[in-house]
């Protein structure tokens, strides 16, 4: 009778020891979140308190750059979205033209070999360079903050 009471006892003390663990564990990465979502919001453009507009630019499709000796095409199709304020959005809508071009161009750059290997984070922020570097080199204001993936495949 000892010895099961014993045995309760450790299994107990085992299963309190995993639930705060699994509490303490949940908490710090709660904690780290935070920072990472209010660094997020200060990215999103904001006007007077409005919430952002978003616009899409569907269907980028592109050929992939083949490895040596490959003989199968590969394609890459993303839906792009940008995030602009209230009084930006018509000046965005209209770059949208623009934003398909120079995403075409950056994303058909890539080997197939380097994107199968790239994350959605690695191909915005490929994708944000090659924005800023356009509108740099143009002298143009962008309207936008941004860009997101909002949907990518991959074949």
């Amino acid at each position: 009778m000892k010895l099961v009471i014993a045995l309760v006892g450790v299994a107990v003390l085992a299963a309190g020891v995993a639930g705060g663990a699994v509490w303490y564990m949940g908490k710090a990465s709660a904690n780290a979140a935070v920072p990472a979502a209010a660094h997020a919001k200060a990215e999103a453009p904001r006007s007077d308190g409005k919430p952002p507009k978003y616009l899409t630019v569907d269907k980028v499709i592109v050929m992939l750059r083949k490895a040596p000796g490959d003989t199968v095409p590969h394609y890459m199709s993303a839906d792009l979205v940008v995030a602009t304020t209230a009084e930006k959005e018509k000046e965005a809508k209209e770059h949208l033209p623009l934003l398909r071009s120079i995403a075409v161009k950056s994303l058909s750059a890539l080997p197939m070999a380097k994107a199968e290997t790239m994350s959605i984070d690695q191909f915005a922020e490929e994708l944000n360079k090659a924005f800023d570097e356009t509108y740099e080199k143009e002298r143009l204001d962008k309207p936008f903050n941004n860009v997101m993936i909002g949907k990518m495949i991959l074949e």
